[in-house]
């Protein structure tokens, strides 16, 4: 049986942690930044671990992860 292909845009957006959770970068922070609230801004600088209902998912997605 060969072996199973990760799906490459999921691979470059998420990173395993130690503990084995996945993170992930935050959304609605990629441009159009100027009418947003400073505190909008501030916390889109932050990572986000994926919650636990899209695990099984992305697992699927990135076997190797």
């Amino acid at each position: 049986m060969p072996k199973m292909k990760s799906h490459s845009g999921t691979k470059k957006r998420l990173k395993r942690t130690a503990s084995g959770k996945l993170k992930r970068s935050s959304t609605f922070h990629g441009h159009l930044m100027s009418h947003k609230s400073p505190k909008q801004n501030r916390q889109g600088r932050n990572t986000e671990i994926v919650s636990a209902s899209d695990v099984k998912r992305i697992k699927h997605q990135v076997p190797y992860l």
